[in-house]
C-alpha cells in the first residue's frame, strides 16, 4: 500500500492570532496536513461516505485517494480514468462502499471501496466529456450527467441509456441536480448561463420536460439547494459573482455582482479572490466560502432577503495552504458522531496539493486555536497563484 506523508500538528506554542475586527469571528486551528503526493497535482473535490467512515479525495492524477476523515489515515485509491476527474460521490445509506466517478474522458466509473476496484463503468462516449451527474428519478433509477451541451440519461440499473437532451443548453453542462425532495425534478447549469429545472417523469425529452429556465447571465460553476423544502438554490459563477433563486417560481431573490469586494470588505485578511463554495446548515441559512490565493479562507454569511449582504465571516481558516483552496467539507453536515466529538470543523484541499484538518476552537484536543502560517509545512516550489479553470 502507498505510503502517505502526514503530519499531525496539534498546536503546542501560544502563537500569536491574526487580529480581525470582528468579535463574532471563530479561528480554527490545524490539527493534521496530508501531503497527498511529492509533485504539482491538485486536490479537486473532498466527500464523505454516508457513515462518515471514509473521505474520498479526487486528485488532479486522475486517480481517488481515500482516508479516514477521523485520523487522516491513507486507505487506499482507486484508479482507472485517463482524463480529469470532474466530480466524486458516494452512493446513500443502501450501498455505502461504492464509490461513483465522472470524467473528461467520457466515463462514469462505480468502485468498490472495500478492495479499490472498479465494478462498472458507463460511457458517455469517445468524444464527450462528463462534467457532473446525478442519481435519482421517481424510482430512484435514473443517473443523469451533465455533458457537453447535452444531458444524458441512463437506468442506472441496467446501464442503458433512457434519454438525451441536447435542445436546451448550447455549452458545457457543469452541474446536474436531482432537488433533494423533489426527486423527479432535475436542475442543470450550464457555461452558457443558464439553469434549466426538468421533470424526469414518463419518457424524456426536450420539448414536453423542460419546466423552466433562469437566466443568470454568465458561466455557471456550481448551484446547490437551500430553504425547508429545497425551493432555492444557490449559483456561483465562473466570474466569482452569486446569485439566489427561487426554482419553483422561477423568481431571483438576490444578486451579488460584487460579492468578492463585499467579502473582502468585511474582514481584515488579503482580498477574497475567489470563492470555492457555498454552504447550507438546513433552512434557509447561507454561506459562500471564500479564498485568498494565499490558502486563507472565509465563512461569510450571506443574507438575500431584502438588502442583500455578504456579512463578516464567522469562521477563518488560515496557515494551512500555500495556494488556491479546491474543496471544503465540513463536519457539520454530519448531525453527530465521531468527528464532532473530536471537535473536527471539517477539511479542505487544494492546489497545494495537501489535504488539512481543521480543529474547532473549544476542542479539547487543543488549548487554543490560532491562525498561524507557523503550522504549514512550506512548499519545496513556487506554485502559481491563478485559479484553475477544469473547462
Amino acid at each position: 500500500m502507498e505510503v502517505e506523508a502526514s503530519e499531525m500538528e496539534v498546536e503546542q506554542q501560544q502563537q500569536q492570532p491574526v487580529q480581525n475586527s470582528q468579535s463574532s469571528t471563530k479561528a480554527f486551528g490545524l490539527k493534521n496536513s496530508i501531503q497527498t503526493n511529492f509533485g504539482d497535482d491538485y486536490v479537486f473535490q473532498i466527500v464523505p461516505r454516508d457513515d462518515w467512515t471514509s473521505m474520498a479525495v479526487s486528485l488532479s492524477t486522475n486517480a481517488v485517494k481515500l482516508y479516514s476523515p477521523m485520523t487522516g489515515q491513507y486507505l487506499g485509491e482507486c484508479k482507472g480514468h485517463s482524463s480529469t476527474i470532474n466530480h466524486i460521490c458516494f452512493s446513500g445509506a443502501s450501498n455505502q462502499h461504492v464509490l461513483h466517478s465522472c470524467s473528461s474522458d467520457g466515463t462514469i466509473r462505480a468502485w468498490d471501496t472495500r478492495n479499490f476496484q472498479q465494478v462498472s463503468c458507463i460511457t458517455a462516449g469517445s468524444s464527450q466529456e462528463v462534467f457532473s451527474f446525478s442519481f435519482g428519478g421517481s424510482d430512484d433509477n435514473l443517473l443523469a450527467a451533465g455533458c457537453q451541451s447535452q444531458i444524458l440519461f441512463w437506468d442506472w440499473r441496467n446501464r442503458k441509456q433512457v434519454s438525451c437532451l441536447e435542445e436546451s443548453h448550447v455549452d458545457d453542462v457543469t452541474q446536474v441536480h436531482f432537488v433533494p425532495g423533489h426527486q423527479n425534478k432535475l436542475a442543470s447549469a450550464s457555461a452558457d448561463g443558464l439553469i434549466c429545472i426538468f421533470d424526469t417523469n414518463g419518457d424524456i425529452n426536450d420539448d414536453d420536460h423542460l419546466e423552466s429556465v433562469i437566466n443568470v447571465g454568465t458561466s455557471i460553476a456550481k448551484i446547490g439547494f437551500l430553504g425547508d423544502f429545497s425551493e432555492k438554490l444557490w449559483c456561483l459563477s465562473n466570474i466569482e459573482t452569486l446569485s439566489v433563486w427561487n426554482w419553483n417560481e422561477g423568481t431571483n431573490e438576490a444578486n451579488f455582482e460584487d460579492a468578492r469586494s463585499l467579502a473582502s470588505e468585511s474582514w481584515t485578511l488579503d482580498h477574497v479572490d475567489y470563492f470555492v463554495d457555498c454552504h447550507s446548515s438546513g433552512g434557509e441559512n447561507l454561506w459562500v466560502i471564500g479564498g485568498t490565493n494565499g490558502g486563507s479562507l472565509g465563512y461569510f454569511p450571506v443574507k438575500y432577503k431584502g438588502e442583500a449582504v455578504i456579512g463578516p465571516p464567522e469562521a477563518v481558516l488560515g496557515g494551512g495552504h500555500m495556494g488556491v483552496v479546491r474543496s471544503i467539507l465540513p463536519t457539520s453536515n454530519m448531525q453527530s458522531g465521531p468527528a464532532q466529538s473530536r471537535g473536527i470543523f471539517g477539511w479542505t484541499g487544494g492546489e497545494d496539493g495537501r489535504l488539512c484538518c481543521w480543529m474547532s476552537d473549544d476542542s479539547p484536543e487543543i488549548s487554543r486555536s490560532w491562525i498561524t502560517s507557523a503550522l504549514a509545512k512550506k512548499s519545496p516550489r513556487t506554485r502559481k497563484n491563478c485559479r484553475h479553470q477544469p473547462y
